[in-house]
């Protein structure tokens, strides 16, 4: 089973079904199948697949549809057919073919009568971004950018394997566990500031360490502040643009100023609890008689035990990643110490926030005119909650939350904030990145980590990694361009840009 496993996620790894190369049937499958509704939402009607409970919606612009896969249409609808779901089984403008749940969906079960799957979260539990301000300008910057670039490539351990400078003992693991970015700001990590901009204030209640395997320890003890590989990076930029000037304001953000990026996960934690906990549910389908269309939507009623174990364990993870992130953090300001002389005060390296794109929640939604509580699955789908949430940090509480939406190697980043129209549309959701278009494989073969190097270079960004081969797998090319996407999200009114940023120097694994 464990073989079974890894192959398919290496499948939703390497996204080996290709959409690079579109051919007009394909193309014309697409659109055959779905009904338009307005310029960024089409629908799955029920019927597309036999036992569809509710349509799918997909919130993509004409343009972007053309690079969705039919598989992945199927995926959307395969969501639809599961137990107690809400409204729809939605899928934002970055979708692409994922592991049982298309990539960029969202989906919310009843707590009463519907499920909980891992294939809604991701082997990537809580993969997240954060963006730290400060108060440096581009041209304080530019002078040092390959130092700074190179010293946070030496000091922030990543890549396949990578492991951490601390040394965490199994009470350490434990804390981190249930407690998550408060245990590593406890620990000298950061500041407790840090924890108020923090989705969940950087962890969620109810981690069962009990449905933590051994396995899933021992992945994850060595890997405390490691970015990890794949599309994972550590990224100095510059604020380019501010769209909504008061809202940015708000925010502390200004034209020119410098920010950093980090995106990354739990580690080999996350992935092992997903893998474990995906062998008893894909048992538990047969033992409750759950009709699935696909496997990979391994799953259980949400109440009973095998989801609520899995539910328990998948809140370590996602708490391992606050923590792992929280890290991070404080070695980036540590490098910007170091490079430039001042404390991280002086510097006003203040966290902006951190939002996850990979986790399943119990949120109250209003359906129906209702209240209700869901589970909500987000697979590669930002929170994106409104002004006067009371989950949004009170310093932006009368502007709403800030959305972190990561740019592909080389192109932008928007930083978004949420809206009282992503809370009736999405269950308060966006976008969570471009999208990839092309397999790692594929990519490998198209490019050259050198040339892509060089080329990012000429333009002025600074690149490190630990080999030309990451290079060319996360090359521009291989992603959907991050302004579409967000243009989707930001005209359907369920996330609106605020500030656009560029990148300086990037660091991958």
């Amino acid at each position: 089973m464990t073989e079974i496993l890894e192959k398919d996620n290496q499948k939703e790894k390497e996204l080996e079904n290709e959409p690079e190369s579109e051919p007009e049937s394909q193309l014309s499958s697409v659109r055959s199948q779905v009904r338009k509704l307005s310029e960024n939402s089409w629908e799955i009607p029920v019927g597309h697949i036999p036992d569809m409970k509710v349509p799918g919606r997909l919130f993509v612009s004409e343009k972007l549809l053309e690079g969705i896969e039919p598989e992945t249409l199927d995926q959307i609808a395969n969501v639809a057919t599961l137990p107690g779901i809400q409204k729809y089984s939605m899928a934002m403008p970055d979708a692409h073919l994922g592991y049982g749940f298309a990539i960029g969906g969202v989906a919310a079960f009843d707590r009463e009568e519907g499920i909980i799957s891992p294939g809604g979260v991701g082997f990537d539990i809580n993969c997240g971004v954060r963006l730290i301000k400060t108060k440096l300008q581009k041209e304080d910057v530019l002078p040092h950018i390959k130092l700074l670039t190179e010293e946070l490539f030496k000091n922030i351990p990543s890549g396949v394997g990578s492991k951490s400078r601390i040394r965490a003992s199994d009470s350490e693991l434990d804390d981190a566990f249930l407690h998550g970015a408060r245990w590593a700001v406890e620990a000298g990590y950061g500041v407790e500031a840090d924890l108020k901009h923090c989705e969940g204030n950087g962890f969620l209640e109810g981690g069962l360490l009990s449905e933590v395997s051994a396995k899933a320890r021992k992945r994850g003890k060595p890997q405390f502040g490691t970015l990890g590989s794949g599309n994972h990076f550590l990224e100095v930029q510059c604020v380019d643009e501010l769209y909504e000037p008061e809202v940015a304001s708000a925010f502390g953000l200004e034209e020119g100023q410098i920010t950093v990026m980090i995106h990354c996960g739990s580690r080999g934690a996350g992935h092992q609890i997903c893998t474990d906990h995906l062998r008893t549910l894909g048992q538990a389908v047969k033992k409750y008689g759950i009709p699935i269309p696909d496997k990979q939507l391994a799953c259980a009623p949400a109440q009973s035990k095998e989801a609520q174990a899995y539910f328990g364990a998948m809140l370590c993870a996602a708490n391992y990643a606050w923590a792992n992130r929280q890290v991070i953090t404080h070695w980036t300001r540590e490098v910007f110490e170091k490079v430039f002389k001042m404390d991280a005060d002086e510097l006003g390296m203040d966290l902006l926030y951190d939002v996850a794109h990979n986790v399943a929640k119990l949120e109250e939604h209003r359906i129906d005119g209702k209240k209700k509580e869901v589970y909500v699955h987000r697979k590669g789908a930002t929170r994106a909650f409104p002004p006067g949430h009371p989950e949004v940090p009170r310093a932006f509480r009368a502007v709403g939350q800030p959305v972190l939406i990561p740019g592909s190697m080389g192109t932008s980043s928007y930083i978004l904030c949420g809206t009282a129209t992503a809370m009736d549309v999405s269950f308060g959701s966006a976008c969570h990145g471009a999208g990839r278009v092309m397999s790692r494989a594929h990519a490998k073969k198209e490019f050259r980590g050198e040339g892509i190097k060089e080329r990012l270079e000429a333009k002025g960004i600074t690149v490190r990694a630990t080999h030309p081969s990451v290079i060319a797998e996360e090359a521009p090319e291989v992603y959907k361009p991050s302004s579409e996407v967000v243009n989707v999200v930001h005209e359907l009114g369920i996330a609106r840009k605020v500030a656009r940023v560029i990148p300086l120097g990037v660091t991958k694994g």
